[in-house]
C-alpha cells in the first residue's frame, strides 16, 4: 500500500494520540451526585483522597469464606494508602490497556495503568478455605441503590492465565496519580475485562463462598464474564469524493484476548449485492514515534509489562490494547458506496465472530456511506 500518498499521509498525521491524556477519557461514571463531583471536603470525609482512603477486605456474611483475619474500619485494620504504597514498593506492576464499556461502540481511552495485584491484598487476610469468588464495590453516596458491584473467580485473582497481567488495585494512570474523575484514589483494573469490571472509587473487597457472579451488570442482560473482543472501526472516512480520486481512510482496532492478525476493508457500490463484497487488507500502523497520553517526559514508564527497557513494545499489535490502521481505496466512478471495515483475530475469526452477541460486547461491523461524484 502506498503510505506516501499525500492525502493518506495527512489523514495518518491527524490520528488521535496512541495513549489518551487522562483528562480526555470518555466518562461513563455512575452516581447522583457523581463521586468525583463532590466538594473537596466531602471527598475527604468519604475517603476519596489518598490521605483518607481506606479499603475493607472482609468475608461475605451471607456466604462466608474462612479467613484468619479481616481488614475493617471498625478494628482500625482497613488498608490505607501508605500501606498500599508499601506493598507497591515490592509488587507494583504497569501495563497498557484499552478501557471499553460493554455497551458502547468505541473505547473510553487507552492508558498505562499501575497498581498492586489484588492477590497481595487478599493474602493479607490469610484465607483458609471456602473461598470461591471475590466481589467488590466502590463509594456510592451511602445509597444502597447506587452501589455498583463486580466480581471475579478467586482463581483469576490468585493467578494470571494466558500470560495476562494481574488484576490490580490501580492508583496511577499514564504515570500520574489517578484523579477522582478516573476513579481515584484507587480503583480496580481487570486487564482483559470491559469497564464494568474495573470499578472506580474502590472501598470494599468481599471474599465469598458464593459459586456464581453477582455483578450489578447481570441485571441488564449483560454477559458479566465477557472478555475484550477484537474489532475495527473508522476514524477518518470522507463522506464525498470526486470520481477518479483515491480515497484515504483511517481507523483503529481494539485488540482483544485472541489478538489481531489483520484489518480488512471493503468498498461496495450500493447496487451490488452484499454477497459480492470483497475484502482487502488494510495497513496496520506500527508503534507511534510519540506515544501521547501526557506520559512523564513522553516515555513509557520503566518496567511496563509488554515493553523493553528502551520503551519498544515486545510484540505488535499488543493484546488488550489498540492499534491504528490506514488504507488507500482505489479511484471510483460516480455512485453511492458503502465502506466497511473488520478484523481477523489471532485465531483466524473474522469479525463479528467468534462472539457476535451484543450482550457480550460491541462487535458489529461498521458501515459508512461515501458519495462519489464528478
Amino acid at each position: 500500500m502506498d503510505l506516501t500518498n499525500s492525502a493518506l499521509v495527512r489523514a495518518i498525521n491527524a490520528l488521535e494520540p496512541y495513549f489518551t491524556p487522562p483528562d480526555q477519557f470518555r466518562d461513563v461514571s455512575r452516581g447522583k451526585p457523581m463521586p468525583h463531583s463532590l466538594p473537596d471536603a466531602e471527598k475527604r470525609t468519604a475517603g476519596l483522597t489518598r490521605e483518607t482512603w481506606r479499603l475493607e477486605v472482609i468475608s461475605d456474611p451471607e456466604n462466608p469464606a474462612n479467613l484468619r483475619t479481616q481488614l475493617t474500619q471498625k478494628d482500625g485494620t482497613a488498608l490505607d494508602f501508605p500501606a498500599l504504597m508499601k506493598l507497591a514498593d515490592k509488587h507494583a506492576v504497569r501495563f497498557a490497556k484499552v478501557m471499553t464499556c460493554l455497551n458502547i461502540g468505541c473505547p473510553l481511552g487507552m492508558g498505562i495503568w499501575e497498581g498492586v495485584p489484588l492477590r497481595e491484598v487478599v493474602l493479607l487476610t490469610q484465607p483458609r478455605e471456602n473461598l470461591r469468588r471475590v466481589f467488590y464495590y466502590g463509594f456510592h453516596n451511602d445509597d444502597p441503590k447506587q452501589m455498583f458491584r463486580s466480581s471475579l473467580p478467586i482463581d483469576r485473582v490468585l493467578e494470571d492465565p494466558f500470560d495476562l497481567p494481574p488484576v490490580i488495585l490501580c492508583y496511577k494512570l499514564n504515570g500520574s496519580w489517578l484523579t477522582s474523575e478516573r476513579g481515584g484514589p484507587v480503583r480496580m483494573v481487570v486487564p482483559e475485562g470491559y469497564g464494568f469490571k474495573s470499578v472506580k472509587w474502590l472501598t470494599h473487597v468481599v471474599l465469598t463462598n458464593l459459586f456464581h457472579a453477582n455483578d450489578t451488570y447481570a441485571d441488564g442482560n449483560n454477559d458479566v464474564e465477557s472478555w475484550l473482543k477484537t474489532f475495527a472501526a473508522t476514524i477518518s472516512v470522507p463522506a464525498s469524493v470526486k470520481s477518479g480520486e483515491s480515497i484515504p481512510v483511517t481507523g483503529y482496532a481494539q485488540v482483544g484476548l485472541q489478538g489481531l492478525s489483520k484489518v480488512q476493508v471493503s468498498i461496495r457500490l450500493n447496487s451490488v449485492p452484499q454477497s459480492a463484497e470483497k475484502w482487502v487488507d488494510a495497513e496496520i500502523l506500527g508503534p507511534p514515534k510519540q506515544w501521547g497520553g501526557d506520559l512523564p517526559n513522553g516515555k513509557i514508564p520503566a518496567e511496563t509489562m509488554g515493553f523493553e527497557e528502551t520503551g519498544k513494545p515486545r510484540s505488535w499489535p499488543m493484546r488488550l490494547a489498540k492499534i491504528h490502521w490506514a488504507a488507500l481505496l482505489p479511484p471510483l466512478s460516480n455512485g453511492d458506496y458503502t465502506f466497511r471495515c473488520r478484523t481477523i483475530d489471532g485465531k483466524g475469526f473474522a469479525q463479528p465472530l467468534p462472539r457476535p452477541y451484543r450482550n457480550s460486547g460491541q462487535c458489529a461491523i461498521e458501515s459508512v456511506e461515501i458519495k462519489v461524484r464528478d
